[in-house]
């Protein structure tokens, strides 16, 4: 079930950390004057302060391509397309890629650049800010292998931000039964939004049902919290925490990367 997983991370917790591209061309927020230079100049820094202090992994998110959509514009999949493929020389960690909120173009961003996984909501029924939110797992999963990348690490979020499960399940319930159905690599258990931490009981009900599957956290994994977030968890996703003064919309702050990377090397004994 988990082989993709362990021939990406192998037997580490990984921590992730995102390189969030800033806004990109036709959403609200954009920089037309800066233009795609900018957000590879931007994508480019971060990455290299991610790299620096040791991070196992990096993933590449439009987080700020807000209002978000459920599916997105063609231009933002070839955007992120450009941005990775101009970095690509420069990585020497595993990348993932994450197109908010749509499984199918996260998959094919990832076929198309090489990434090693992804992470997306894939299963479920939502309330959410963008609406109903109904994610077809079975269609995901058969187009990974149609572009054949069968190697791909699948991260399910199974506890979707900005939105209400309408399914009355507990969320441990939810998450048994979708390494059952739905073949995930991995499952994430996140806050309610960006930057906001999972709650420890529910990440570790999940994790007790799902022993033999890696349970990773998802949001608001901070310095101070880490340590104990590893004693549950098979590794995180950080982002926010590693920026300037903790603004998810701030640049990397290279000595706070640094700073939790050995927090991790720590609580993992090494």
């Amino acid at each position: 079930m988990d082989s993709n997983f362990k021939n990406v991370f192998g037997n580490t917790k990984p921590a992730i950390a995102m390189v969030h591209l800033p806004a990109l061309p036709g959403s609200p927020l954009h920089d037309g004057k800066g233009g795609i230079d900018a957000i590879v100049e931007s994508s480019r820094r971060d990455l290299a302060a991610l790299q620096a202090a040791g991070f196992d992994a990096v993933m590449f998110g439009n987080e700020n391509d807000r209002p978000y959509e459920l599916q997105v514009d063609t231009a933002s999949t070839a955007t992120m397309a450009y941005v990775i493929g101009c970095l690509r020389a420069e990585m020497s960690i595993p990348f993932g890629v994450n197109v908010l909120w749509d499984p199918m173009a996260t998959i094919a961003l990832a076929a198309a650049t090489g990434a090693a996984f992804v992470r997306e909501i894939f299963t479920g029924v939502y309330a959410s800010d963008m609406g109903v939110w109904s994610p077809d797992a079975g269609k995901a999963i058969r187009y990974r292998n149609a572009l054949g990348r069968s190697d791909l690490a699948v991260l399910f979020n199974i506890s979707a931000e900005f939105a209400n499960s309408l399914d009355r399940r507990t969320l441990a319930d939810r998450a048994r039964s979708t390494v059952f159905s739905s073949l995930p690599d991995a499952v994430l258990v996140s806050g309610q939004i960006t930057g906001e931490a999972a709650d420890s009981d529910e990440l570790a009900s999940v994790k007790a049902v799902l022993p033999d599957t890696p349970v990773l956290a998802n949001t608001g994994v901070k310095h101070e919290t880490v340590a104990d977030i590893f004693k549950i968890a098979d590794g995180c996703i950080v982002g926010s925490s590693l920026k300037v003064d903790g603004d998810t919309w701030k640049p990397v702050d290279a000595d706070r990367a640094a700073d939790f990377m050995a927090r991790v090397r720590a609580s993992r004994g090494n």
